[in-house]
């Protein structure tokens, strides 16, 4: 039987420490896995649902978007991917009695992780202007909603069209044709959150803002560099392709200011071997300062510019630009300035010189800890210098490694989800539906919160996620949100942002990945496309949680007809009946996917072009791959403070909180914890349990707190400090962004501790 959701709500700052593990998966991993999806689905319904995930004719996991190989274990999911098939596919129900019995006072007092364990949203849940609680209503009432407030507007750019990566291709391309059909480019997403330093980064030097390697690439590298990531607990089915490499020969460096359990060992669940033994990842471990990422890559750039042979002179001379004026900054490199930026010795890098100048074929894989600076961009251009340098792009083996968090993130992007979109795409845009879509830039999502903080943003529309949770400057970004004159969230659950509204609201319950979808042509299915650049099917096989949900494509078709009516030039209709018409236009309007029914239908799906890698050519302003050279930069630390990175539990994924415990770093039945190093912490006079109030520091002067965290002596890198998000998000200003990308800086916050004024407070 499926547990009952809670009714209470946990105190998650007092929770039991122990000492962090040292090795990810295993049997534990199996245990927790079926203890949390029984008590959601019940035992009959967890095995129907996860022997369908990320099979070739099941569907996609909302979690994470790692690839799948072409042969594919029975149990194709990790633990956390269960966790999140399971939330989605609970028997739990969150019914209009429900609403009627939780005001939205209510709601706003209680934690995420309780709002998530409440079930599927079943009906259309109405806020009326001075109400304090959702009601019931029709869907047809809903759109009429959306479509008075839009059409109230003085311009279309006062309305913003958010998406989460869980979108797939075709409920994404409709949201883009009906958001710039009715005169807007404010297409906030996710990657503005995430990866949007890597899409500036790739995009200015290799011509295409994503990955460059397959994971057919991973398995025969020589050598692996894993920065600023933590695949045991954010991506865990990478651990079983690092596990392939490493039995092949590949040497794995792994960079981080924390040591991670699923790149010591790996405890693979799907072999006999693995569950005993496990596998040993990670050759060299390098703990890194946070922020000193670009410092080390720069040096070992010098070192190996100056080490006879190293460079593969053949393709810089015939497939870059700018070689010279890197080689000269890169020779400026400082060996003291770089040990003081990263906190490494002078052994630990020639180590990882020699494993580099001794690998043919390198890919450097990353995540959020670099993308997630002010100096993130160049940075990640660094990375592809250091890559450039060996020829290692174009080179089966080798390549950039970007790794993607939610499973659709990267598909959004490519179906046109983006502010600043290309002219070539809105031309074909224009050719195929016969409108004029609007050239200027809109809004990316810290410019989206500013313009409703100020007034010039009043509609706000999600297609799923969770934008008040998952967004920097909290206070500000509630505040701007209840500006807003309709806020309408695409949900499947609850979460932080239905209770943060505007004067009206909307939640509109949708189909998850795991649900039949029937519309009127018969059954239909989605398309995704994952971290690699592969797009594949994705059909749910269980019955909906009610039959008063629509699906996202039909969500947005419904919306466009009521707001556009007449003077649309898009037949809106047929793309409701038949998703493959959706698909047909796709294939007309984004190059790589032509004939986009025809190779989805093949068994694994199909994987997009990608010239660097294909060809080895380089798209890009020069017609080659770009050398740079900025200058290298180092979060600044005053004396006294630590510089805080935001990071994830293990019973997490993004904001979506599964449990409170983070069991590889030994934290049990509670969130609000900071990880500070012993030596700083004594230093600090910061005893190990102990409470205190994280307030950060800005240029702006505006002291930011977040009250009541539990400090745990942790082997973190010296100076450097780690607590969850959300919880911290109140801590990064609106203002503080990488530049170019202007992607939030949540990994490199400057803070001080003030004693906390009360201890086991409810969070």
């Amino acid at each position: 039987m499926a547990s009952k959701p809670p009714t209470g709500d946990p105190v998650q700052d007092a929770p039991q420490v122990e000492a962090p593990k040292h090795a990810a998966a295993g049997l534990p991993a199996i245990g927790h896995t079926l203890l949390m999806a029984q008590q959601q689905m019940g035992v009959r319904r967890t095995a129907q649902t996860l022997l369908k995930v990320n099979q070739k004719n099941g569907f996609d996991c909302p979690g994470c978007a790692w690839p799948e190989g072409d042969k594919r274990h029975t149990a194709e999911f990790c633990e956390n991917g269960a966790k999140a098939v399971a939330e989605e596919a609970t028997l739990r129900r969150v019914t209009p009695e429900f609403f009627a019995a939780h005001p939205l006072s209510d709601l706003a007092a209680r934690s995420g992780y309780w709002l998530g364990q409440q079930g599927r949203i079943t009906q259309p849940m109405y806020l009326p202007e001075g109400g304090d609680r959702y009601e019931a209503v029709t869907w047809e009432r809903a759109f009429e909603i959306i479509a008075e407030e839009l059409t109230a507007l003085d311009s279309p750019d006062e309305a913003l069209f958010y998406t989460s990566g869980r979108t797939s291709n075709e409920a994404a391309f409709l949201l883009q044709l009906f958001a710039r059909e009715f005169g807007t480019n404010n297409l906030p997403d996710c990657s503005n959150m995430c990866h949007e330093s890597s899409g500036s980064a790739l995009t200015e030097t290799i011509g295409i803002g994503k990955g460059s390697v397959s994971l057919e690439d991973l398995h025969r590298a020589d050598l692996i560099v894993i920065a600023g990531q933590n695949p045991g607990t954010n991506h865990p089915r990478m651990l079983s392709a690092l596990e392939k490499a490493k039995s092949a020969g590949a040497k794995i460096i792994s960079v981080n200011p924390l040591p991670e359990a699923g790149l010591e060992k790996f405890k693979n669940p799907q072999t006999p071997q693995g569950m005993i033994k496990g596998a040993a990842l990670t050759d060299l471990f390098l703990q890194i300062r946070i922020g000193g990422d670009q410092a080390l890559f720069r040096l070992l750039n010098k070192l190996i510019v100056e080490t006879e042979g190293a460079v593969d002179e053949l393709f810089v001379r015939e497939h870059t630009h700018g070689f010279e004026e890197f080689e000269a900054a890169a020779k400026e490199a400082d060996w003291d300035a770089t040990l003081e930026a990263t906190g490494l010795t002078r052994t630990e890098i020639e180590r990882a010189l020699a494993m580099v100048l001794a690998s043919r074929r390198t890919i450097v894989c990353w995540a959020m800890g670099l993308t997630q600076h002010k100096h993130s961009v160049p940075t990640i251009r660094e990375v592809v210098n250091f890559l450039l340098l060996r020829g290692n792009i174009g080179r089966p083996g080798a390549g950039v490694c970007p790794v993607r968090g939610h499973s659709n993130v990267q598909g959004d992007r490519t179906m046109g989800i983006f502010e600043r979109p290309a002219p070539a795409f809105l031309d074909a845009l224009e050719k195929e539906f016969g409108f004029a879509p609007p050239r200027h830039h809109g809004y990316d999502v810290v410019r989206s919160i500013e313009a409703l903080r100020d007034g010039r943003a009043k509609v706000f529309f999600a297609m799923g996620g969770n934008f008040v949770a998952a967004t920097p400057d909290t206070e500000v970004t509630e505040a701007a949100m209840r500006r807003a004159s309709l806020t309408v969230h695409v949900s499947t659950k609850l979460n932080r942002s239905h209770a943060v509204t505007g004067r009206r609201a909307l939640i509109l319950p949708t189909l998850g990945r795991t649900d039949k979808d029937v519309q009127h042509s018969g059954r239909q299915f989605v398309t995704v496309e994952d971290s690699m650049g592969m797009v594949h099917a994705s059909r749910g096989n269980l019955a909906p949680a009610s039959p008063h949900l629509l699906s996202e494509p039909a969500i947005v078709v419904r919306m466009a007809r009521a707001t556009l009516g007449a003077r649309s030039a898009v037949d809106w209709a047929e793309f409701e009946r038949d998703y493959a018409t959706v698909r047909d236009r796709i294939a007309r309007v984004v190059p790589g996917f032509e004939d986009f029914n025809a190779k989805v239908a093949r068994p694994g799906g199909f994987q997009l072009p990608h010239a660097p890698r294909d060809e080895r050519r380089f798209p890009t302003a020069t017609g080659k791959a770009n050398f740079t050279a900025a200058p290298v930069e180092v979060p600044e630390l005053p004396e006294g403070r630590l510089l805080l990175q935001t990071l994830r539990s293990h019973d997490q994924y993004n904001t979506t909180i599964y449990g409170l415990d983070d069991r590889y770093r030994g934290i049990k039945g509670g969130r609000r914890v900071v990880l500070v190093n012993p030596e700083d912490a004594r230093q600090l006079g910061l005893a190990d349990g102990s409470y205190t109030d994280l307030v950060s520091e800005w240029k702006d002067g505006v002291e930011r707190r977040a009250p009541g965290f539990r400090v745990v002596h942790y082997p973190t890198a010296r100076g450097c400090a780690a607590a969850y998000y959300p919880e911290t998000n109140v801590l990064v200003p609106l203002g503080s962004t990488a530049d170019v990308s202007n992607t939030p800086a949540s990994k490199s916050v400057v803070v001080r501790f003030e004693a906390a004024l009360a201890a086991g407070n409810e969070s």
